[in-house]
């Protein structure tokens, strides 16, 4: 393996520790098609035809690594940072990516008011997938403010997430089952965000333009295209 793929742990104190998903490591895919079938896969790949010319790409909270394999299949020339607080994960993406984790480097680390520091090559890419939900409204934009100096000029962060539509869908089903949702994962991993943040909201605040969005399942999955604004 080569020396780009390396290993690197930090820990920051928080006052809650993260979400603990190492027990779900090893059935999260498959929890995942009992529930939502192949909708979450397709929520997460909707821009991928649109990124071929990526080339430094930042991916936050990214599971089991799924995506992020799929991303380095697609992309034969991308490289990856993918940073998690689960270390049962990391282990999972690096597995899953195989031969092309020699262009991963991971990085176990609380997200909640993590930035990268100095940056050899500025990101062109950030994903998060599913993630932000795990995040309030505060701590995305925080983050997304500290990942700003890390970012080229044309960079684009792609965001998939649940969502609540508005009328009789929105009240009748996907509300009661984000409200599920939360409280499974909170007594399966000890989250303790219990609601959506607004996390196009946070986005907007810390200087990022929503470029294109797609929905799926009524509205109950988005896929969102961010760009960096540019400065006044």
């Amino acid at each position: 393996m080569s020396s780009f793929f390396s290993l690197r742990t930090r820990h920051r104190a928080r006052s809650t520790p993260p979400a603990n998903f190492n027990l779900l490591a090893g059935p999260y895919r498959w929890l995942e098609y009992l529930t939502f079938g192949p909708w979450l896969a397709r929520a997460r790949s909707a821009f991928l035809p649109k990124l071929a010319d990526c080339q430094n790409a930042l991916v936050l909270g990214d599971g089991d690594g799924r995506f992020t394999a799929r991303l380095l299949r697609n992309n034969p020339s991308i490289r990856v940072h993918a940073v998690d607080a689960s270390p049962a994960m990391l282990d999972a993406l690096v597995r899953r990516a195989g031969p092309r984790s020699i262009r991963v480097v991971t990085e176990i680390a609380d997200l909640r008011g993590w930035s990268p520091g100095p940056v050899d090559r500025p990101y062109d890419a950030i994903f998060t997938h599913f993630f932000l939900d795990c995040l309030t409204t505060e701590e995305i934009q925080s983050m997304a403010e500290a990942l700003r100096p890390s970012l080229a000029p044309s960079a684009v962060w792609v965001v998939s997430e649940f969502a609540v539509p508005p009328g009789v869908f929105g009240r009748l089903v996907a509300r009661p089952l984000v409200w599920s949702l939360y409280r499974i994962f909170s007594a399966l991993t000890g989250l303790t965000v219990r609601s959506l943040p607004d996390h196009d909201f946070a986005l907007a605040a810390a200087g990022f333009i929503l470029q294109e969005s797609q929905t799926r399942l009524a509205g109950l999955l988005v896929s969102e295209l961010w760009s960096i604004a540019p400065h006044p």
